[in-house]
Formats: C-alpha cells, sequence, structure tokens
C-alpha cells in the first residue's frame, strides 16, 4: 500500500526521531522489527505530542492517559516514544534493544519498563486489556466522580495491527467493548495491508470499518497516517465524540517501514534489520545528518514531556484534594482499593463463615462454597468485580449484593457473554488499571479457551481470580467434551500460577483468602458441581491449609500415604478407613494446592510426605503431574477422555473408587517388602 510521503516541520522530524531510534536499535540488535515504529511514527509523535495526558516523572500517576501498543512486536516505538518523553529509559538501554537484562526486551513488559502499561505480545491480547483498563476507567468514574469534581477522567489509547484483527480475542473483546459503551476508549489502527507472509489481501479481507460499526463503535476511515494534521483531527473528532459512549476506531493508512528508500511498503522490514546501506539511504533521504543514536537538542527538547506533565499533574491533585475535603468517605475507600490492600472485614467476614457457617461445614459443592464466600465478602470489597462468561447461574459467581453493569452501567458484577479468552484478557487490564481485584467464571475444560491470558498474568504478576467449576467427570452427563482431563496438570504448568482445588466448604474459604492476599499473581479456584463431605479439622489444620498441603488424617506408624485433592479426598479417606480395617495404617494428606506445597521448607514438606514411605495420589484427571510426586509409587487418574453417564457410575468406571485405592496400596506394599 503506497501513501505519499508528507513532510510537514517540525513533526516529521519528530517522527523521525522515532524512526532512526528503532531503526538503529533493531540494526545493532540484528533482531526486531522496524517496520512497524516507522510506519506508526507520524501518528505516535501526534498522540504523544499533542493529546496524551501522561507525567514521564511520575509513571504511576492515577489519572494518566493508558497507551498500549497490542502490535507489541513493534516495542522499540515505545521504548523510543518513552525515552523521547522523558522516562526513566536512558540511551544505554535504548542501545541495549534485546539484550539481556534490559529493560528493552523484545515485547514490552510490564513491571521492567517505566511506563509500559502491559505485557504485549500475543497479538489481540493488548487490545483486550485496554477494553479492560477503558471499563475500570468508566466504573471508577461512575462510583467516585463528583460535579465539579473529575478526579477519574483519562482516555485509553490503544495501537494496533492486522495481527491484533485476524486474532479472535479481537471480536470478543471489541464486541463487548461497543454494548459497554466505552467512549473513552480510542484504538489507531495501523493499516498497512503487510504480515509476515507478505500481502494480507490472500488471508485478511475483512472490511473493518464496517466490522467495528456492527460492534456500535465510531469509526473514523481512511486517514492518512503519514500526515499529522489528519491525524490530530481524528484523534480529536474521537475525545470529542467519547460522551456518545462508543469506543472509537481510527483507521490510519500507513506504509510499513515508511521512510525505508527500497523496502518500505514490504514484508522484508516487517521483522528484520534494515541493513547498514538501507539505513544510509534512508539518512540521506530524510536530510537527518546525524550518527546512529544521536538526537539534535530541538529534538530532543520537543519531545520532552516532564515539565507539562507535571503541571498536568500538579492541576489534578489540585482538584483531587478539594473532593477528598468534601467526600472524605469515598476518598479513604478509593485509597485502599488503589493500595490493593484486603479491608480487615473481609478477612473478619471469612473468619465468621468459617465458625459459624453451617452450610460451609455441610455435603456441599465447593461451587456453592464459594458463593458462600462471596456473599460474605462482597459487601466489605468494594474493589470486588465478579463475572462470568455467561455461565453465572452454573459458576454461581453471583450474589445478593451484585449488581450487573450490564444492566445498570455501573455495579461489581459483569456478564463476558461467551467469551472465555476476552473475559480474562479484560480482567487483566482490570487489574493493571488499578482499583479492583477481578474475578470471572467458567467451567474448568473452557480453561483451554482462557489459558494464554491466565499465562500473562502470571507472566506479568498480577491478582485475578478465575473460578473454574464442573471440575471432574464429577459433572456427570454432558460428557468428555465438558469433563475435564488434562485440564489441571495443564494449569499447573504455567509458572507463578496458583491452582487450588478445595475438597470441601472449609477449603473452599481459605482457597479464597489465599488468593484474595496474594498479590504477585493469579490465582484459579477448581471448584466440584456435585456435593463433597465435609471434614473436621482441628486449628491447627485449619492453619495448614494455607500450606497448599498438610496432613488430613494420620496413625502413628503410618505404612503408605494417600495424596488428593478435591472430590477424591473422600475416596482417600474411606480407603485408609477400609485398610484400617486389614491392619494397614495410611495418612491421608489433602493438597489443596500442589504450588503453594512445593513452595514450602523442605523441612515441611518432609513432614508431611516422609521421603521413603510409599505414596499413592489419587486425582480425577490426567496422572502426568502426580507420577513426578509419588516417584516410585502409583498415580490413580484418568488419561483417556471421560464418558457421558452419571457421576457414580462414572467414578466405577474409571476405577476412582476406595477399592481401588486400596487394591493399589495392597500391591505397593508387596512390591516395596
Amino acid at each position: 500500500m503506497n501513501v505519499a510521503e508528507k513532510i510537514t516541520v517540525p513533526d516529521t522530524r519528530h517522527a523521525d526521531a522515532l524512526r532512526f531510534l528503532a531503526a538503529d536499535a533493531v540494526e545493532q540488535a540484528q533482531s526486531g522489527h522496524p517496520g512497524a515504529p516507522m510506519g506508526m511514527a507520524d501518528i505516535a509523535q501526534v498522540l504523544w505530542r499533542r493529546h496524551l495526558s501522561h507525567n514521564p516523572a511520575d509513571p504511576g500517576w492515577f489519572n494518566r492517559d493508558r497507551f498500549v501498543l497490542s502490535n507489541g512486536h513493534g516495542s522499540m516505538l515505545l521504548y523510543a516514544l518513552l525515552h523521547l518523553s522523558g522516562y526513566d529509559l536512558p540511551l544505554q538501554e535504548i542501545r541495549q534493544f534485546r539484550q539481556l537484562h534490559s529493560k528493552t526486551p523484545g515485547h514490552p513488559e510490564v513491571g521492567l519498563t517505566p511506563g509500559v502499561e502491559t505485557t504485549t505480545g500475543p497479538l489481540g491480547q493488548g487490545l483486550a486489556n485496554a477494553v479492560g483498563m477503558a471499563l475500570a476507567e468508566k466504573l471508577l468514574a461512575r462510583r467516585y466522580n463528583r460535579p465539579g469534581h473529575e478526579i477519574v477522567d483519562h482516555y485509553t489509547y490503544v495501537f494496533l495491527g492486522d495481527g491484533c484483527l485476524m486474532e479472535g480475542i479481537s471480536h470478543e473483546a471489541c464486541s463487548l467493548a461497543g454494548t459497554l459503551g466505552l467512549g473513552k476508549l480510542i484504538c489507531l489502527y495501523d493499516d498497512n495491508g503487510i504480515s509476515i507472509d507478505g500481502d494480507i489481501s490472500g488471508w485478511f479481507g475483512d472490511h473493518t470499518p464496517t466490522r467495528f460499526a456492527a460492534y456500535n463503535w465510531n469509526v473514523i476511515a481512511d486517514v492518512d497516517g503519514h500526515d499529522a494534521a489528519a491525524i490530530d483531527a481524528a484523534i480529536t473528532q474521537a475525545k470529542s465524540q467519547a460522551s456518545l459512549n462508543h469506543p472509537t476506531l481510527i483507521c490510519c493508512r500507513t506504509r510499513i517501514g515508511h521512510g525505508a528508500p527500497t523496502k518500505a511498503g514490504s514484508h522484508d522490514v516487517h521483522g528484520a534489520p534494515l541493513g547498514a546501506d538501507e539505513i544510509a539511504a534512508m539518512r540521506a533521504a530524510r536530510n537527518w545528518h546525524h550518527a546512529e543514536f544521536e538526537l539534535p537538542q530541538d529534538i530532543v527538547n520537543g519531545w520532552n514531556a516532564v515539565k507539562a506533565g507535571t503541571m498536568r499533574q500538579a492541576a489534578w491533585q489540585r482538584d483531587y484534594d478539594r473532593w477528598q475535603a468534601h467526600y472524605p468517605d469515598d476518598a479513604r475507600e478509593l485509597a485502599l482499593r488503589l493500595s490493593g490492600d484486603i479491608p480487615a472485614d473481609t478477612l473478619q467476614e471469612l473468619e465468621a463463615l468459617l465458625n459459624t457457617s453451617d452450610a460451609l461445614h455441610s455435603k456441599v459443592a465447593t461451587r456453592k462454597a464459594s458463593q458462600l464466600v462471596l456473599e460474605a465478602i462482597t459487601p466489605t470489597l468494594p474493589g470486588l468485580l465478579g463475572g462470568s462468561a455467561d455461565l453465572t447461574g452454573s459458576n454461581l459467581t453471583n450474589v445478593k449484593s451484585s449488581v450487573w453493569v450490564n444492566h445498570h452501567g455501573q455495579g461489581n458484577y459483569l456478564s463476558y457473554g461467551v467469551r472465555e479468552f476476552g473475559m480474562a484478557a479484560m480482567m487483566n487490564g482490570l487489574a493493571l488499571h488499578g482499583g479492583f481485584i477481578p474475578y470471572g467464571g467458567t467451567f474448568l475444560t473452557f480453561s483451554d479457551y482462557s489459558r494464554n491470558a491466565i499465562r500473562m498474568a502470571a507472566l506479568m504478576k498480577q491478582r485475578v481470580i478465575h473460578v473454574f467449576t464442573h471440575d471432574s467427570i464429577g459433572l456427570g452427563e454432558d460428557g468428555p467434551t465438558h469433563q475435564p482431563i488434562e485440564h489441571l496438570g495443564a494449569l499447573r504448568l504455567i509458572p507463578n500460577n496458583q491452582v487450588w482445588r478445595p475438597c470441601d466448604g472449609e477449603e473452599t474459604a481459605l482457597a479464597w483468602q489465599a488468593v484474595l492476599q496474594r498479590r504477585d499473581g493469579p490465582g484459579c479456584l477448581i471448584l466440584s458441581r456435585q456435593g463433597l463431605t465435609p471434614f473436621t479439622r482441628d486449628k491447627a489444620q485449619r492453619a495448614e491449609i494455607a500450606r497448599g498441603g498438610y496432613i488430613l488424617h494420620d496413625t502413628t506408624q503410618p505404612q503408605a500415604v494417600l495424596i488428593a485433592t478435591g472430590s477424591e479426598v473422600e475416596i482417600a479417606m474411606k480407603a485408609a478407613s477400609a485398610l484400617q480395617d486389614e491392619a494397614i495404617a495410611v495418612r491421608v494428606v489433602s493438597m489443596p494446592c500442589v504450588e503453594v506445597f512445593f513452595t514450602q521448607p523442605a523441612s515441611w514438606q518432609d513432614q508431611v510426605l516422609p521421603p521413603g514411605l510409599p505414596r499413592i495420589s489419587i486425582e480425577a484427571g490426567a496422572s502426568g503431574f502426580w507420577r513426578g510426586v509419588v516417584n516410585q509409587g502409583t498415580a490413580i487418574g484418568i488419561d483417556t477422555f471421560g464418558e457421558s453417564a452419571p457421576a457414580g457410575q462414572l467414578y466405577h468406571y474409571f476405577g476412582l473408587t476406595p477399592d481401588t485405592v486400596c487394591d493399589a496400596v495392597r500391591s505397593l506394599l508387596k512390591t516395596s517388602q
């Protein structure tokens, strides 16, 4: 796609600073993607120099505009923007692009580079994160703004490319964004017609403006992405229409690698260095008479946004102080939400529930026990935002105090529709924005749809809670399409992800406490459809649940240890009772969270699972993970897909019974003699 170059001083020189920083960094690294940064440089300089409200001196300023580079392979564009604007990203870091331990990795990473709002790599997820951020802004504004006090008032801007739009998650998130009326979400589409395989016309023929208009978006089409005046007018128009509650897509016609004399417009510039000769020719063609990484002072001065950002933040702070004086209770609540702390009232309600609730200590499905917990804590935790992917009545994720955003435009509960992946990525955006602890529900088997967003939450160390119900063949007649087998193992493989599978109401309540109090990663609650038998614990055992694995039942001299999770703990307990009648003594260990257990001191692990004591694991899922835990022992599980039948029949059919466990113990003890 050819778009005529329009050279305007000084806009083009400011954009060229981005181009040459990107080209030089990729060339020095001999790795990276110069095409998108060069093609979007004109758009970026207009947005960042004329519209973006931010303060490089305080990247965490609450009321800043959020900027998300969803096409994260173009990371050098963002790094150049941050460096030039005055963030703590010195030129030395630009020179270290894609090098070990630099602040300029191949794709942007939140928490590593000042000014980066989210980790973008898998295409489309940055866009979905941004939808969550825009939703967070809207909900907080409706809750806390007062006439004359717009203390929550910022935009969410997104750069995105064809790859983001081809990924299915873009449909999930953008469809919901239009339905929810997120008017302060403004997306700028890099319509350059090129992806890695070449001209996209052979595999991406969508009419994007029509698609987004159908989502109830405001669409500004056919903007010349190299004309600063046209870009500025489009962004100004989008902002002026924000009150109409339609997100905006600005379709910018660009030329990938714009400025490169021979490679611009082709896939050759997408993901490879330009080469020294091409960069030299570009310098000559664009009258850029500066050495690599060299920036003239007038450009440096024109880009630096520290002074303006500091003044902007100070003006907001004055308004915030006036608002705080008039509404001190709201101010305290907002401060608590932004701190991420769990209120003492919430923990007290959990403790009271554990001590007094007959329902929690009865035979209850753990999905119902989870709802009992939510009933107790939701009124005390204003930042808790619940939801479900159209399975509220099955996941039991709503409570009496739930106010549905879908119906009221504000509240603490959201139906995401049948959008598991979009829900998970939007929750990441809500958590990243601040002020929310999001949780969302679906069936465990559909965690496959959500998995990459869960992985990203773990990578970004974000507190996001996934409520996965219908956790095993115990869901019964829906059959193998809905019966999870490999899903527990798959979720446990994600580094920094914690998977809790409680065996009764008490473990469920304490699992909720654990995921709420954890601030450096996601938690997955794996909950049953069927009722589970409660167990009696002393005070010490209750405290030990938080350690991920503990001795639920013991004997003086155990000959073997049974390790179980969730609904299979009852099977282990029944097997222990039957073996006791045969004078075979076994210990039962409940291990609701193996990740937490294996971070405990070795002394605790050895106390619970003594070295040399034969081990048998019981879990209604793939056994591969457990083989490493039981060592030379036996892992009882299911390594085929399920069947459609009542749950009781399925447990017998697949050999998940006390008799099977007893046989395994006898065989193991006989072998070890």
